[in-house]
């Protein structure tokens, strides 16, 4: 049994599928951790990358182009992230309602739209979508070669975005403002700064990161939206937060984790799916990844003002 977890984990072709499995998850747990730094639990994630599929997927379709339609997917996920965060920053409602609420809305406008375009389609229809880039000289590296330069351009994206939201939070005066909200918003009043709108625009900003990794399904790893195709990706994110106590790095670190536990399974039926029940390899990847949640959760360093609604003039 070792060996068969250890060859796959030697191969090249097994960390370059691990990389694509957790793109989305990479874009999505950015977007919370954005979220709840500046205090907000955003449960609308599942929803939202639900809209993001759909809506990046529509737009290429009726010729918006690929790139067109990651920018359709973000604006859209914005707007979800918007009605989340009016609700729960300026009237203070329930972070828990409303989130769950906003991924209800968003999967049913999502589900209502798809039939309005195409009501009498059985299969979705194809579109063309984002290719391996191969880049010269170094996509013949060794084995770093296959892993990272022949990937599409929405997983560099993803890996862009890591470095952009660590910088932005640990070098810039904006993201101390951001993860200062998160933890004491009564100071950052103090200092004549909106608590509401830093924490608008993170869950804004937050939300449509979160978009792009439902457009990366339907533009990158597929060619077409399909009910069920975000399967639980939006909750794994919610917890890889936790695990990733709240560092882009390590959000990074714990999508990879997930991708290479999903991309085992997938070897491990191929091995020995005839002697063990599939369901026994698909409930690998959360199993494992539970484990390593609780290992690497304890003594996390979370936001202090997390779940707490603020209003000003409160002491």
């Amino acid at each position: 049994m070792a060996q068969l977890l250890l060859n796959p984990a030697l191969t090249e072709s097994f960390w370059a599928a691990s990389l694509r499995i957790a793109t989305p998850l990479i874009f999505g747990v950015l977007g919370a951790l954005i979220c709840e730094r500046a205090g907000v639990l955003n449960l609308g994630i599942e929803g939202i990358f639900v809209v993001g599929a759909m809506c990046g997927w529509m737009a290429v379709w009726l010729g918006a182009g690929l790139w067109g339609g990651v920018l359709v997917a973000a604006l859209a996920g914005g707007f979800f992230g918007l009605i989340h965060a009016l609700l729960t920053v300026p009237l203070g409602l329930s972070q828990h309602v409303s989130g769950l609420g906003v991924t209800l809305f968003a999967t049913s406008v999502s589900y209502f739209a798809y039939r309005t375009a195409l009501p009498d389609v059985s299969s979705p229809p194809r579109i063309e979508p984002f290719r391996p880039l191969d880049v010269p000289v170094l996509s013949d590296l060794p084995f770093f070669g296959p892993v990272l330069f022949q990937q599409t351009a929405l997983t560099w994206l993803a890996l862009l975005m890591v470095v952009i939201v660590w910088y932005v939070l640990n070098r810039m005066p904006l993201g101390v403002a951001i993860k200062a909200v998160g933890d004491n918003p009564s100071s950052v009043d103090a200092q004549g700064l909106s608590v509401y709108g830093l924490r608008i625009g993170a869950i804004v900003a937050g939300s449509a990161l979160m978009a792009l990794g439902g457009a990366f399904l339907t533009m990158s790893a597929f060619d077409a939206f399909f009910f069920g195709m975000i399967n639980g990706r939006g909750w794994i994110c919610i917890a890889l937060v936790i695990f990733a106590s709240w560092k882009p790095g390590k959000a990074l670190i714990g999508a990879l984790l997930f991708g290479a536990f999903d991309a085992l399974q997938v070897r491990l039926q191929t091995e020995v799916g005839a002697l063990v029940p599939s369901q026994v390899f698909l409930m690998m990847p959360y199993i494992l990844s539970i484990v390593a949640l609780v290992v690497a959760a304890r003594g996390a360093d979370y936001p202090r003002a997390l779940l707490q609604p603020w209003f000003k003039g409160q002491r």
